[in-house]
């Protein structure tokens, strides 16, 4: 059986905070842990390596992935300022823990990604993936990864709360380090179910790109997209008028053989520009011909609808423990209430033991297929496996 412990702690001091947090976790568990994940803020960056060797010598495992935070998500709080500390750990019989470290290589045609552990075609298997934002090149990993082992989902985040390159700590096993990426894939006896909320509504009409290349968009079902865009613009009301200026959003429909799309079924980015001469837009993604896009938008009441929308058939699910990444925009300064995104997550679970932490882009699969995300609730829900 599956067992899970988690807790949290606001200690200024590394050791106190983990003299709070590892027996409070570890009561939750009949022995030994097989995994243990950890968030802390940048307040405890310089005391990464004492708390990697800590945890491996008091839980008595070497199974250990954690990255700094700009702030850290348990017991159904978002602890947003100040220092806070996350650990999460978990008993899972039957399942083959395997920790790694990526590392970027210079090969002769650009560079290469090494220390990718192997797993097989056909093994169950998700990859829980912790990555330095100025190091790590997640975009184009996890294109590569969709594409060489295709159906292999990928949830996580980017470390957050330092401003420039080596600032961020990432924890593989004992080792601390400052680039790259660091995880762990579990392979066998457990279920992952995956829910991302990108936070957005849907306007207008989707539409099939009918003329465009790389991230420009000329024609949108056969007319120009900045004309598109004034159709839409016409029919909404002066509140999502408003909620346009702020930055309208796009989404990419994953599967095209749906007969209708809705919330779940795109991969929103941003519209990053548009020229009135050509009458095309430009999107923060490459586009298909032939791809669906609708326009969307994005504010507090449309992220908390969805988020609830997404997690209502979780209790279904019989969750036992939780993994959350938010994005360090969403939380108190967008929804104007502390602990949005943790305590929706916590009653959805029933409170199971949960930790994550506010990232700087998130990962998480939709429609299948891998993607970094932004302003986007990603999370790992862990449950007893079904039948293969």
């Amino acid at each position: 059986m599956l067992q899970f412990g988690a807790a949290v702690s606001t200690a200024p001091d590394h050791q106190q905070a983990l003299d709070e947090v590892i027996p409070a976790a570890m009561a939750a568990l009949a022995g030994t842990p097989d995994l243990a994940v950890c968030f802390f803020s940048m307040e405890h960056a310089a005391a990464a390596p004492g708390i990697a060797l800590s945890l491996s010598e008091r839980l008595g495992t070497s199974a250990i992935v954690g990255c700094t935070a700009e702030g850290v998500i348990g017991e159904g709080r978002e602890l947003e300022g100040g220092p806070g500390f996350a650990l999460w750990l978990a008993g899972l019989p039957g399942v083959d823990v395997r920790p790694f470290a990526l590392e970027v290589v210079a090969v002769p045609d650009g560079y290469g990604i090494a220390g990718w552990p192997d797993i097989a075609p056909g093994e169950r298997a998700t990859v829980v993936l912790l990555a330095d934002p100025f190091s790590f090149p997640a975009d184009r990993f996890l294109e590569r990864l969709n594409e060489e082992q295709s159906g292999l989902p990928v949830v996580g985040g980017m470390a957050s709360g330092g401003s420039g390159p080596g600032e961020h700590r990432l924890l593989s096993g004992t080792d601390v380090v400052e680039r790259g990426a660091v995880g762990v894939a579990l392979v066998g006896a457990v279920e992952v179910r995956t829910v991302v909320s990108q936070g957005c509504r849907p306007i207008g009409s989707p539409y099939a790109v009918t003329r465009g290349e790389g991230n420009v968009v000329h024609e949108l079902g056969g007319q120009p997209a900045i004309e598109r865009l004034r159709q839409v613009v016409t029919t909404l009301s002066q509140r999502d008028q408003d909620l346009i200026r702020g930055g309208l959003q796009v989404g990419q429909v994953i599967d095209e053989h749906k007969a209708e799309f809705g919330r779940g079924d795109f991969l929103i980015r941003g519209l990053v520009g548009a020229d009135e001469e050509t009458g095309a837009i430009a999107v923060g993604d490459r586009v298909e011909l032939g791809q669906t896009l609708q326009f969307h938008v994005r504010d507090a009441a449309a992220a908390g609808e969805e988020l609830e929308l997404l997690l209502d058939p979780v209790t279904g699910w019989d969750p036992k423990g939780v993994l959350l990444f938010s994005c360090n925009g969403r939380g108190r300064r967008f929804f104007g209430e502390p602990d949005h995104d943790a305590q929706r997550v916590a009653v959805a679970t029933r409170r199971v033991p949960m930790a994550g932490f506010f990232a700087q882009g998130e990962l998480g699969p939709v429609g299948k297929r891998n993607f970094v995300h932004g302003y986007t609730a990603s999370m790992a829900v862990f449950c007893e496996p079904r039948e293969p």
